[in-house]
């Protein structure tokens, strides 16, 4: 039987190093719980979850070219309109659910007296 990873870990908003960041993990634990991952990105569970990103991201864009055909043929019965909108629901939550991830991994935006020229070039002789 396959294992899965599910700790659950409470998250560090204050972290300021890319290390200290939890990560959101694309899976949630055995009572629907996030599952959050800490470290620099480079172990076995972040390649794991990278690799589930992408299956899922693919599976997303087969079942919205699913949905298009459905759409396009305009011959659907209510239960093929109920399937296809529960994959699509699961599809939409998995896909939030990487995006929410990958933006927290974002480095923080710069602010504008960040962008200005270092001490000392501005000043005039």
């Amino acid at each position: 039987m396959p294992h899965r990873v599910t700790t659950h870990v409470t998250p560090n908003p204050s972290a300021t190093s890319s290390a200290d960041r939890m990560r959101l993990l694309p899976w949630t634990g055995a009572a629907g719980q996030p599952c959050y991952l800490s470290g620099d990105g480079n172990g076995l569970i972040a390649h794991l979850a990278d690799d589930m990103e992408a299956t899922q991201l693919g599976l997303a864009g087969e079942v919205m070219a699913e949905a298009r055909r459905v759409l396009v043929d305009r011959s659907w019965t209510p239960g093929e309109l109920h399937l296809l909108a529960a994959q699509l629901n699961e599809s939409l939550t998995r896909v939030h659910r990487i995006a929410v991830s990958r933006g927290a991994r974002l480095p923080s935006p710069v602010a504008a007296e960040d962008l200005d020229a270092p001490a000392g070039e501005d000043d005039e002789p």
